[in-house]
């Protein structure tokens, strides 16, 4: 049942990522993927690593998804907008080879 509440938490933080420019690694389905991941990792490490005995599962094991949740979106943020630089070059070179080869083309 922890489990479900520590998805359900990342998941939650994972509706803010519109609130930031999309620049996550994978895309806004990356962030998914990456919010869930931490929420789980860190609910499993906190306080103590494994699965909690408590069920239902108290506010405590809630509040345990959220630094993993938190710390994994903004390194996938970070992550993503590094290689945002790296993405426009390479489409600006790929638009210029395209436009040479049209002038080409037409010139011919």
């Amino acid at each position: 049942m922890s489990i479900l509440v520590w998805t359900m938490m990342g998941i939650g933080f994972w509706h803010f990522a519109v609130l930031v420019p999309d620049r996550f690694r994978g895309g806004i389905i990356g962030a998914f993927f990456t919010a869930v991941a931490g929420a789980i990792a860190s609910g499993l490490l906190l306080p103590t690593p494994g699965l909690p005995a408590d069920n239902p599962p108290g506010v405590d094991e809630a509040l345990y998804a959220i630094p993993g949740s938190l710390v994994a979106l903004g390194a996938s943020w970070w992550s993503g907008a590094r290689r945002e630089p790296q993405r426009a070059a390479d489409l600006a070179a790929e638009l210029a080879a395209e436009e040479l080869h049209e002038r080409s083309r037409s010139a011919a």
